[in-house]
């Protein structure tokens, strides 16, 4: 005779199922247990009537890309991945090769393998500049702006220089910054603040330091003579501007050269800033931010001061926020449409941002890559291919573009 199940175990176990059912129902609408590429191959968004932006996924289980650039010219992408490797993707093949004689670095926290900038010149110099965190012998760390030769043939940095740390090292394992890029014979890399809270005298206000900076020096490493504070002896002499607290993103606007930021605020008042060289950028002074865990504003709004400046766009307290990363101006031929506007990756909003340049600043539109549940780390465009690349946190992808396809 069968046994019967006692009615407590059937409770029980009802009970056990309706809340794993809850449970896989939550992590579906959260994009958890959906398939990541069930869009791949599909329209993503509409561009206009010629063209329709289609997703493809570039790499796979690379880990966690923190950088991606082109070598000019070409179909190559170069990627750094954050505990400390480097690969070379053929963006046409999908080949993936990594990269010897990366520096060593510390990954504790929001440290590792950040940003890179490639040459303009790489043709004949073959100069790759490399932002990454280090540690000393004491276990401190700090941001490093280094540059090498990369030997394609052998995949490999070569006569690796180091050009620059910011000084003091310290405990802390958070906001590194970490942006280049390159314009002309400079070169200018974001420092964040290292996540100092004493608001009321703050490392980003004290320029005896280049914590919370932007720094420029020349492609060799050496002070440029034409720096704004040169002749101040209050400032160190590579600061270009200061009261940042941690700028992720940096691009050049391809028509102005204007250099354009994206910075994390405390509580949400993220912002969008245009650089310009010997102002102070107001964190934590002057900010549309709160501290955490609170509505108390840090400092006052940008507006009510007049020597500091004022963000593009900001992310005011309440909010929700958006903490940007990197970002790239579009300048390719494939999207007519979009041709110089600004696209910014979201890192817990979880979506590539999109923005018009107007007269009064940025207009955002429909975001792309809403639906996949990616934090977006950076972005760039591939000049070959007309296609937006983005540097995503995924379960299993890496890197993914958007594609412009012809409408049938």
């Amino acid at each position: 005779m069968r046994k019967r199940v006692p009615r407590k175990f059937l409770v029980y176990g009802t009970v056990v199922f309706v809340v794993l059912l809850s449970l896989a129902a939550y992590l579906v609408q959260q994009g958890v247990l959906e398939n990541e590429q069930a869009r791949v191959g599909m329209p993503i968004a509409r561009a206009n009537d010629e063209v329709q932006p289609v997703l493809e996924v570039v790499a796979e289980d690379v880990g966690l890309i923190w950088g991606i650039e082109f070598i000019p010219g070409t179909s190559e992408l170069l990627a750094n991945e954050n505990s400390g490797s480097m690969f070379l993707i053929d963006t046409e093949t999908l080949a993936v090769t990594e990269v010897g004689g990366v520096p060593e670095v510390d990954a504790r926290g929001q440290g590792g393998l950040l940003d890179m900038a490639v040459s303009p010149e790489f043709d004949e110099d073959k100069l790759v500049y490399l932002t990454y965190s280090a540690a000393n012998e004491a276990g401190e760390t700090t941001t490093f702006l280094a540059r090498a030769v990369l030997d394609l043939e052998e995949h490999r940095l070569r006569d690796l220089e180091e050009l620059f740390f910011a000084e003091p090292f310290l405990r802390s394992t958070a906001h590194y910054g970490s942006r280049v890029v390159i314009q002309d014979d400079y070169v200018y890399m974001t420092i964040g603040d290292r996540g100092d809270k004493n608001f009321d005298d703050h490392v980003s206000q004290d320029t005896s330091n280049v914590l919370g900076t932007t720094i420029r020096l020349r492609r060799d490493g050496t002070i440029p003579e034409d720096n704004p504070f040169v002749d101040d002896p209050q400032v160190q002499d590579a600061i270009y501007t200061y009261g940042h607290r941690n700028a992720q993103g940096m691009t050049i606007h391809s028509e102005t050269g204007e250099i354009w930021q994206s910075e994390h605020g405390e509580r949400d008042g993220d912002e969008i800033n245009v650089i310009y060289g010997g102002n102070n950028y107001g964190w934590p002074i002057a900010t549309h931010g709160c501290a955490y865990g609170t509505r108390r504003p840090v400092g006052v709004l940008p507006e009510e001061r007049d020597d500091t400046i004022n963000p593009v766009h900001y992310w005011e307290c309440g909010s929700g926020g958006f903490p940007p990363a990197g970002m790239t101006f579009y300048d390719a031929d494939g999207f007519a449409d979009w041709q110089g506007d600004l696209f910014v990756g979201g890192l817990a909003s979880r979506y590539l941002a999109h923005f018009q340049v107007t007269d009064n600043g940025l207009e955002e539109l429909a975001p792309l890559l809403a639906e996949e549940g990616w934090r977006v780390r950076d972005v760039t465009v591939g000049q070959h291919d007309g296609a937006i690349y983005a540097a995503v946190e995924g379960r299993t992808v890496s890197i993914v573009r958007i594609v412009p396809q012809p409408m049938d």
